[in-house]
């Protein structure tokens, strides 16, 4: 791994990411399922990642176009779900990201959003990775449950040679037989090896899919001790997905934080950092 490729620093919005920067949160809702329940969360999300010294991006989506169900919620959809998040941006005032399903979307997301993210079970798809390079904003590109970590390499240069270096890259468990994930530590200093800021998606990697049948289930009980591990593997950032009432979430309840846990976690992954920071300089 260069020593250039672990200084890199991407924008987030209003502040910078990976580094030698503080770890960041991403959170937020799964889905948009309604302006009070988005801008209720995004303040008490704010608060609490200000209490314990996270620099804080809201997400939530305006469509869930890969649902397990034709019958599941998808979400407001765009015009509505960029008119909420920004909002958002105006009242809360944090930066804001989204993720996007088509070449048609990108542009008119990209007016309003900070950082535009490429869904996993996408994140091969050329023409999307252009189109958002093309943006000018960061693009967070998570991983796809298919791919191993070195694989990513094509995705970053699809995205450099597309003209953009801001460039994120998202962990979030691959697959480990039917209906089940797994995580492996040593996929985060791969992918810092790419060069560029690493999140670890703590939420979708405790994803059982498809495991409720017409929707996906999850191992809640698993979300801290894997941020755990992640926070002492030296990720940049964490993205969770936070809701008020997860059992009542219209969309990935079973993997999502309940609001009123997420201090303490943060604050428990806060002291890991302080201690193991961005990793090891330790090369045996």
């Amino acid at each position: 791994m260069e020593k250039d490729a672990m200084m890199r620093e991407v924008p987030l919005g209003d502040f910078p990411g990976g580094g030698a920067q503080p770890h960041f949160l991403i959170a937020g809702p799964c889905v948009i399922e309604s302006e009070q329940i988005v801008l209720d969360t995004a303040f008490q999300l704010a608060e609490i990642a200000q209490s314990v010294g996270f620099p804080y991006l809201f997400k939530s989506s305006y469509d869930k176009a890969n649902r397990s169900s034709i019958h599941s919620y998808r979400g407001p959809g765009i015009q509505e779900g960029l008119t909420i998040l920004q909002k958002v941006k105006e009242r809360v005032g944090v930066p804001v990201l989204t993720d996007i399903h088509s070449v048609e979307e990108v542009r008119q997301a990209a007016q309003v959003v900070d950082v535009v993210q490429i869904p996993a079970f996408l994140c091969r798809q050329t023409d999307l990775l252009v189109a958002a390079a093309e943006t000018g904003k960061t693009v967070n590109v998570k991983k796809g449950q298919f791919l191993s970590p070195w694989d990513m390499s094509n995705v970053v240069k699809k995205l450099e040679e597309s003209g953009t270096r801001r460039i994120v890259l998202t962990e979030r468990g691959f697959s480990f037989g039917y209906n089940n994930l797994a995580v492996d530590m040593r996929a985060l200093p791969v992918l810092k090896g790419l060069g560029y800021p690493v999140i670890f998606d703590v939420t979708h990697s405790v994803q059982l899919p498809g495991g409720g049948g017409t929707h996906s289930s999850g191992q809640r009980e698993f979300i801290a001790p894997l941020a755990r591990a992640a926070a002492a593997a030296g990720c940049d950032g964490f993205f969770m997905e936070v809701h008020p009432n997860p059992d009542k979430a219209l969309s990935d309840g079973p993997t999502m934080v309940p609001l009123n846990k997420l201090k303490a976690l943060l604050e428990e992954l806060k002291q890991i950092c302080q201690v193991s920071g961005k990793g090891s300089n330790v090369t045996l």
